[in-house]
């Protein structure tokens, strides 16, 4: 497959992104002519579109950004935040504050944080033998943890009054809709610095990619740069997760698909990743609150559609080939 020039997919995804911006702040429930948008009378609506339109900026360039650190970490195009538990993790901290503790201020978004941390420190640690993590551990004991945090969070969703059950799942299926400009500032902030970080462990990740020994020979660290690359990738996700809700299946289709476009080199992998998966989720976030109109769709409920069948997918294909 012929591949793109990095500066090129940079260019053409920062114009794509520009389109799909005016075009998600000028389709919804309420129509508006470009005539129209300034306005006082729709102020407020334009005002909530643009929260959305840059959480969904925010959301799919995160949940990107940690996909590609964890498939360069554990060499597996089956590595994402979903499947490792994260988002789980994230979810059942989310759910215990929105039923425990609605009575205090951002308790849903602080317990979905910890809730995430907590969840790959579990996994990390069911994973490792001695010093060593192994990939197929880290996968198959995020799939358990996973299913654990998942069974817990529909226990204590069963046992809540039925008033809070709709808010609850709603949450849970993703939803990118906020009321105030802070929930984004903190989410925008989080993903931009999970960036910064990221890329200046662009070349460990390259290393990473070609395993183990020769990344050792390389003067890689591996533990400890496992270890906070995972850290990085926990913290951008549970941020996202607790403003957000449970968005899967954006960490494992974009980085493959870029990685595919535009090669596996990280320093360019990085930043193409993160512009692919801002403009994927901008166009399932259209998707979802257009296609039903007035209706909506929960935004997880889309990538899920997506998701899955790409799943199935990667799964069939050699992890060899993968990072060839």
């Amino acid at each position: 497959m012929n591949r793109i020039k990095p500066a090129t997919y940079i260019l053409f995804s920062l114009l794509f992104i520009i389109a799909l911006v005016i075009l998600c702040m000028l389709i919804g429930p309420v129509r508006i002519a470009v005539d129209e948008i300034f306005l006082q009378k729709y102020s407020d609506i334009m005002r909530l579109r643009l929260f959305r339109v840059i959480l969904a900026i925010a959301a799919g360039a995160g949940l990107s950004l940690s996909g590609v650190i964890l498939q360069g970490v554990l060499r597996n195009p089956l590595s994402e935040p979903y499947v490792l538990g994260v988002s789980s993790g994230s979810g059942l901290g989310a759910v215990i504050g929105l039923l425990f503790f609605s009575h205090v201020a951002a308790a849903s978004h602080c317990l979905a944080f910890l809730g995430g941390i907590l969840t790959i420190i579990i996994v990390y640690n069911i994973a490792r033998s001695g010093n060593r993590l192994s990939t197929e551990n880290m996968i198959i004991s995020g799939i358990l943890v996973s299913a654990l945090f998942s069974s817990l969070l529909m226990f204590f969703v069963s046992i809540s009054s039925s008033a809070k059950v709709h808010s609850v799942m709603w949450w849970l299926l993703g939803n990118l809709q906020v009321y105030k400009g802070i929930h984004v500032g903190i989410v925008s902030s989080a993903v931009v610095m999970g960036l910064l970080l990221a890329a200046l462990f662009a070349k460990e990740l390259n290393a990473l990619s070609l395993g183990e020994e020769d990344a050792m020979h390389l003067g890689v660290d591996i533990n400890k740069v496992k270890k906070l690359l995972l850290v990085i990738s926990a913290l951008v996700t549970s941020i996202v997760v607790s403003m957000c809700g449970i968005i899967g299946f954006v960490g494992l289709m974009v980085p493959h698909i870029t990685r595919r476009l535009v090669g596996p080199d990280h320093r360019a992998l990085i930043p193409a990743s993160v512009l692919t998966g801002a403009a994927f989720l901008l166009v399932c976030d259209l998707f979802s609150r257009t296609v039903m109109a007035p209706a909506e769709i929960p935004v997880g409920v889309v990538t899920a559609f997506i998701g899955v069948p790409f799943f199935m997918f990667i799964l069939r294909k050699s992890r060899k080939a993968y990072f060839n």
